[in-house]
């Protein structure tokens, strides 16, 4: 897998929610309701990272959580990077959404 170029990586990016470059890595930070939230997101996002053998750096403190992206083999971010951080995007906004529909329907049960 080859390293993309500055301008493949500027082109990829418009596809990506939220995702910038950092230190030469693809960057995302991601604020969940809770430390429950994150910790089912990396939770359901974990298969199919295995399933790629392309993993993350992630650190995780409380709700939030801090993904870098890069294939250190090529030394620079690669369309692997780009795959993860596009399968990571769908699990974002379908785990969230989910839980802040739960949460709306717990809240409607309860002022019933």
């Amino acid at each position: 897998m080859e390293k993309l170029s500055d301008g493949e990586i500027q082109e990829n990016l418009k596809e990506l929610n939220g995702w910038t470059v950092v230190g030469g890595k693809l960057h995302k930070e991601i604020e969940f309701a809770d430390f429950n939230g994150a910790w089912q997101f990396m939770t359901i996002a974990v298969t199919e990272i295995e399933k790629m053998n392309h993993h993350p750096e992630w650190f995780n403190v409380y709700n939030k959580l801090v993904i870098d992206l890069m294939t250190h083999d090529a030394g620079g971010i690669t369309k692997n990077d780009i795959n993860l951080a596009k399968y990571l995007d769908t699990v974002s906004y379908t785990h969230l959404r989910a839980h802040e529909t739960l949460r709306y329907l717990v809240c409607r049960l309860l002022l019933e």
